[in-house]
Parts: C-alpha cells; structure tokens; sequence
C-alpha cells in the first residue's frame, strides 16, 4: 500500500488546571503538532468542550479535536449544535470524534445503562446521521429512526469549515471499523485486542486496515488513518526494561511491542524511517501522542516537517 497523505500529530493532555491546560497548548503549537486533543471522561479531568474554547483562546492555528465524544451522553441534536459552536468559537479548527461509548465506569458511575455493542453501534451510526445532516445543512433537518427523531430542526449556527468539520470515528472491530469507513474522513485504529484464554487470536493491524479498505471502497483513498502512539522513546538507547514492562501488560511479546504501529522507538532518524515505512505499509499518517512526550518527541516533528 502506498499513500503520501501528509503526517499529523497531536498531543493527547489530560489535566484539571487551567495553567497546564493553556500551557501544552501553547507548546503544542509552538513544537509544530497539528492538532490538540480532549477526552471525554468522567474521571479527573476537565470537560471537553469548553476545553477546546480556552485552547483556542491562546493559540492561532493549532486545531482543536475529540477523541473521542461518547454519543451516549449527549442526543445528537446537542451534540451537533455544541460541535457547530465549538467549529465557529474556534475560527474553524475543530475535528469532531465521536465514538459509541468503551469505559463502563463511566456508565456505572453516572446510572447510565451500558448496552450491548451491538446497540451503543446502532445509536452511534443514528447519531452519526442526524450530525452530519446538522453539520452540512443550511436547511431544516428531520430524522426518525430507532434510537432517536428529530423534526424540522434548524441547523444552528452553521460551521465555519464547508461542507462540515472533520468527522473521526475508530475503533477495533469490524463493524465499528466498518461504519468509520463508510461515514468518517478520519478513521482511528485500535492497536489492543484483549482476549480470554481459549478465545482465538485477535485480529492483526493488517487485517484491521483490510476491513477499513474494503468497507471504504472507493473513498479509501480519502481517508485519513489514526493511531494512537502509545510508546515513545526518542533516543539513541532505548529502555528495554520499559519495552519489557508495557510487553507484560499487554500479553505481547518484546518483538511485538516494538513491532506495534502504535510503538515510536529509537533515534530521530529511525522513528522518521519507522515512520515512513508504515505509511507505505499500513497507509497511517496521522498520530496522537501523550502530553508528557510532546517535548521529547518535538525533535521528530521538525525533522518531518523540516
């Protein structure tokens, strides 16, 4: 596979001061990432959407994105609307992820029901309609489906990106993957599988971008692919105890830790090579890194753009 869409990177920062919070999103900008990330949790963090507002209240073109939304804690008529202000409050530098819902904590914690996958899917492929009709209309908009109705209702206020804001969905099984290819402009690959002892082997990367190709068709080639690098080590003498440590809890082996594309080990130059190379192979261009490697992964950022 062979795609030369441009490389991104974003930061992924979760923290409840408002100081740290404007403080990597400066730094963000200023080491070249592309993109500024916000969960949506329950835990010890702050809100997503406000977030994003005062990140853009101190930067000029770092854009702002979710990663991702939980489609069940909010109906998809708010959700688009609160997307539609956050792509105006940010003069157009939102990415919406939206997603159908993984942490049952936070579902246990807040008496909402944890449904099926089959049904949080269902309700997310609804939702995913009704925003996009929202997002790209200039007309009213109805809906019925299973999960939800909607009627006559006004798309306001209209985004400043046309036709609409970045759309991300992921995931790692099939049909989630499959709905991402169909509907999204990014698509977020899963790297981890779990699975019990005696359950057959989950599905390699490869094969995950197979799903995403096949479902996509045509518009393969439009898409964007994400993945979420969960091990960085810029150096010329990488840790292998820290290899050993993430391969233990993973239930992966040492080759397949460094082997992972979510995986971002050794020298500037190799990482860049690493890099490359995973983009002919798997057609990813787009990474998120965790804030408290944003620095130590900047020199990768300016050898790729320089």
């Amino acid at each position: 596979m062979s795609r030369s869409r441009a490389f991104r990177f974003g930061v992924n920062s979760v923290t409840t001061s408002r100081a740290e919070w404007e403080d990597t999103a400066r730094k963000a900008e200023a080491l070249g990432y592309d993109t500024l990330i916000a969960q949506d949790h329950f835990g010890n963090q702050l809100a997503p959407v406000p977030s994003l507002v005062a990140a853009a209240a101190v930067t000029s073109h770092l854009r702002l994105a979710t990663l991702v939304l939980d489609n069940d804690f909010r109906h998809p008529a708010l959700l688009a609307k609160e997307a539609a202000t956050l792509d105006v409050l940010t003069e157009g530098r939102f990415e919406l992820g939206l997603g159908a819902g993984w942490l049952q904590a936070d579902y246990t914690r807040t008496g909402l029901s944890f449904d099926p996958p089959a049904v949080r899917l269902a309700r997310l492929a609804e939702s995913v309609q009704i925003c996009k009709a929202l997002l790209s209309s200039a007309e009213p908009v109805s809906f019925t489906g299973e999960y939800y109705r909607i009627d006559q209702l006004e798309p306001s206020p209209r985004t400043i990106q046309r036709p609409r804001p970045p759309l991300m969905l992921g995931g790692r099984q099939r049909r989630m993957l499959s709905l991402a290819a169909r509907e999204a402009d990014i698509v977020g690959l899963s790297l981890l599988d779990p699975r019990a002892p005696g359950l057959p082997p989950p599905p390699t990367f490869e094969q995950k971008v197979a799903w995403v190709r096949e479902a996509a068709g045509e518009r393969f080639d439009d898409l964007e692919l994400h993945v979420n690098a969960s091990l960085i080590q810029v150096t010329e003498h990488p840790s292998e105890a820290e290899i050993d440590r993430v391969a233990t809890r993973t239930g992966q082996t040492h080759a397949q830790v460094l082997g992972s594309p979510g995986s971002l080990v050794g020298s500037v130059e190799a990482i860049v090579e690493t890099l490359l190379a995973r983009r002919e192979a798997y057609g990813v261009s787009y990474y998120v890194v965790q804030g408290r490697v944003m620095e130590a992964f900047g020199p990768v950022i300016a050898r790729m753009k320089g």
